[in-house]
């Protein structure tokens, strides 16, 4: 059976999601803090979490941060209206969806199901790549590059495993999306750019002139195993305003 934790201070909105993933055949747990969040998916690892960000003590942000350190299992966090700074800052900490408040309960499960779909494996595709001095395991859940660990969460690995199946070939942000999220995603263009950031402040040597994952303009981006790209080559911000027009 699938473990879910959910984690909100609001009861009525923990009892609600308790009773809805539970009628849908989860097996839930439902903490009302940040330090019960965690002392949870430490005493029982949860295959998703479900993460309120604004909770007392503890917050959500530092919960996620910790989860993520420990766990490889998806994060879908949960905001009210005019915290999208938090939302972009739970992305970037590691976690995989968000959903603003108040949200419809399809639209969650909707969310649930294809984060768990996501987690599941594809025996068809490779799960250990290597291109040049960069290899990829992921079920070691582990990543080097040049004889260094590189510290990447579950959904950056996933972006760079799919990336490196595909050297030389233009990944568009769609592909992305519906690949790596789902097609239910195909409107979330910005984690494509959180994620591609974050995930090129680890792996480049120097991010505003990347070297292995180039910006193909206006398009998306491309694997590049061998020589170096362009270093003229416009940084992913601009590619991301010409994208959205």
């Amino acid at each position: 059976m699938t473990h879910i934790l959910v984690v909100d201070d609001e009861p009525a909105i923990r009892r609600t999601l308790y009773t809805n993933l539970s009628a849908r055949g989860y097996d839930v747990v439902a903490a009302e803090s940040g330090e019960e969040a965690v002392r949870c998916a430490r005493d029982c690892p949860p295959d998703l979490v479900v993460l309120d960000l604004m909770l007392p003590g503890l917050s959500g942000l530092q919960v996620c941060e910790i989860l993520r350190a420990e766990l490889a299992s998806p994060i879908l966090v949960l905001s009210a209206h005019g915290e999208e700074h938090l939302k972009v800052r739970a992305l970037d900490l590691g976690a995989d969806d968000y959903l603003t408040k108040p949200f419809g309960m399809g639209e969650l499960l909707a969310r649930v199901r294809a984060l768990l779909r996501r987690q599941r494996s594809e025996p068809d595709r490779p799960r250990a790549l290597t291109a040049g001095e960069l290899s990829v395991d992921l079920d070691a859940h582990r990543a080097t590059y040049n004889g260094g660990e590189l510290d990447l969460t579950r959904r950056e690995l996933e972006i760079l495993a799919y990336m490196m199946r595909r050297p030389g070939q233009v990944v568009t942000h769609r592909m992305l999306l519906e690949d790596i999220w789902g097609p239910e995603y195909e409107a979330e263009t910005h984690y494509v750019r959180v994620f591609m950031n974050r995930l090129r402040h680890k792996v480049e040597a120097d991010p505003a002139h990347p070297r292995l994952i180039v910006t193909v303009s206006g398009v998306g981006y491309r694997f590049e195993p061998g020589p170096a790209a362009d270093p003229a080559e416009p940084p992913d911000e601009l590619m991301d305003g010409a994208a959205g027009s």
